[in-house]
């Protein structure tokens, strides 16, 4: 037999030995990207082609989807720990009950999304932003939290706007500039880019999380040099909601605004023109992810995740540019997913939510979910699987900053360090609510000060008529009753309530 004939053969059983064991072993976990961006509103995916190609139709869209607590840093609270603002304690970006200070000195880092990955084997990395007021003094600035085997985190200056900025970058800090490469949303794709093929290489048995966060298109919506000029023409979207004629039937904190002045919408426009904008950038980050997973040849084991922590008003209802309303504006995100086993195209139409991503990710990787987890798995929705009874109801909840003076406490997200102010911030007080967003297109808030809202949205798509006072009472005790149940309930409890509404009266 000669050499080559030889070493053909043993290549053959070779091969034959490795498919006998590999049809016995366990199947390797999936690899995960999840990419988080920042106050986008689920209105500015139609205006994103290359995602809609790369994400919509390549994939899954889940068209019910909603964050419960419109806000950054509860919302990514909810994300690393599947849990709602209740059962973390997380209502606010800053202060008693919210904020890095308050997570960290919980302990709530000891034990997330991350936490689990890791000890299961992953290789995890976050890059982008983590929570408001990281890093704080204590326990400074080189900080890195539990669970994560690469970190790239914002430390210094205003990454909000793009330029001028430190990372740091597992432990050290790294400073960029003003130049074009110094621009922090392509400074995470080359990160996210490197990060994936250094991971593939060096450790070809090891699945890794990726979590990407950029600070696109979040307040003063910084664009990059190559896109500054582009959309010149585009105005923010006129819903029958803009500057709303009347709003008399809405709460007092609402009721008592004035429309918004010329100058105010002009600014909204600009606004808005600079958010289309830095969302370009984020679109070269999601093209250049998963052009690098193709050329890699792994997109046929790695699952993608495309969403927001929060949506965004501009306009809608007299409101100047900003979040933390019950409105669906600010409540409402795209999520898209790409991976094995998800059909290309496919839509999704049930109640879905923030909290649910770690109970899906803990799924996909094959290990158990937070044992106190409130949401629910998505896996059965992405494979196209029986679910069995889903969510009737999502629990709605927000809490203004403890601490501050009543009459200057802010309602929506404090601004970051350097941030300039946004045109006419809102910092009227409003008083904590809870409610429901409902499976059947509905939307019920009760406030601690008594006042009550109610939107049937099928047949009022833009919230412009308060329902309440016409509704019977019953119903309106129903409501009541199933969002108070659900605001003082966690885990299976909390899940079980959701497709058990109270019998009413």
């Amino acid at each position: 037999m000669t050499t080559r004939l030889l070493a053909g053969c043993l290549r053959v059983l070779g091969l034959a030995v490795l498919l006998v064991a590999s049809a016995g072993a366990t199947p390797r976990p999936p690899n995960i990207v999840f990419i988080l961006t920042d106050d986008m509103d689920a209105e500015l995916l139609q205006h994103l082609p290359r995602l809609q190609s790369l994400m919509v139709q390549q994939g899954m869209s889940f068209n019910q989807h909603f964050v419960s607590l419109s806000a950054c840093c509860p919302s990514r609270s909810a994300t690393l720990r599947g849990q709602f603002a209740h059962n973390t304690g997380m209502y606010a970006n800053k202060g008693a009950n919210g904020g890095f200070d308050k997570f960290f000195g919980d302990g709530l880092e000891q034990q997330t999304l991350a936490t689990s990955l890791q000890a299961a084997g992953y290789v995890t990395a976050l890059m982008g932003k983590y929570l408001n007021g990281y890093p704080s003094r204590h326990p400074g600035n080189r900080y890195i939290p539990p669970g994560w085997s690469e970190w790239a985190v914002p430390n210094h200056g205003s990454p909000a706007r793009q330029y001028n900025y430190a990372l740091n970058v597992n432990g050290q800090t790294v400073r960029y500039d003003a130049l074009p490469s110094d621009y922090l949303v392509d400074v995470l794709t080359r990160r996210a880019t490197r990060f994936i093929r250094q991971t593939t290489a060096e450790r070809p048995d090891a699945p890794f999380f990726l979590y990407v966060s950029p600070l696109t298109p979040h307040f003063p919506s910084v664009p990059p040099r190559r896109y500054r000029n582009l959309f010149p023409d585009a105005k923010a979207p006129r819903p029958p909601s803009f500057n709303e004629a009347d709003v008399s039937d809405k709460p007092g904190w609402l009721a008592r605004r004035d429309l918004l002045p010329r100058a105010q919408v002009n600014l909204i426009d600009a606004l808005y023109r600079k958010r289309l904008r830095s969302m370009l950038a984020v679109e070269d980050m999601v093209e250049q992810v998963m052009q690098t997973l193709k050329d890699l040849a792994i997109d046929g084991r790695t699952y993608v995740f495309f969403t927001s922590d929060n949506g965004y008003h501009l306009g809608q209802h007299r409101l100047p540019p900003g979040k933390g309303t019950e409105f669906d504006e600010d409540l409402r995100v795209p999520l898209l997913v790409t991976g094995p086993g998800v059909r290309a195209g496919s839509q999704v139409t049930q109640l879905t939510a923030n909290v649910d991503y770690a109970a899906t990710i803990a799924e996909l990787a094959g290990i158990a979910p937070l044992p106190f987890n409130d949401g629910r798995s998505l896996v059965p929705l992405l494979k196209r699987q029986a679910t069995g009874p889903w969510r009737d109801a999502l629990l709605l909840e927000h809490a203004a900053e403890r601490g501050a003076p009543r009459q200057t406490r802010p309602w929506l997200e404090p601004l970051d360090p350097g941030d300039s102010p946004a045109p006419a911030p809102m910092v009227e007080w409003r008083s904590p609510y809870i409610g429901l967003r409902l499976a059947d297109n509905r939307t019920y808030i009760e406030y601690e000060s008594g006042e009550r809202e109610y939107y049937d949205m099928n047949t009022d798509p833009h919230q412009l008529s308060n329902g309440y006072a016409r509704l019977p009472a019953a119903e309106k005790a129903r409501l009541s009753a199933w969002a108070r149940r659900l605001a003082a309930a966690a885990g299976q409890t909390l899940r079980d309530a959701e497709v058990a509404p109270p019998i009413s009266p």
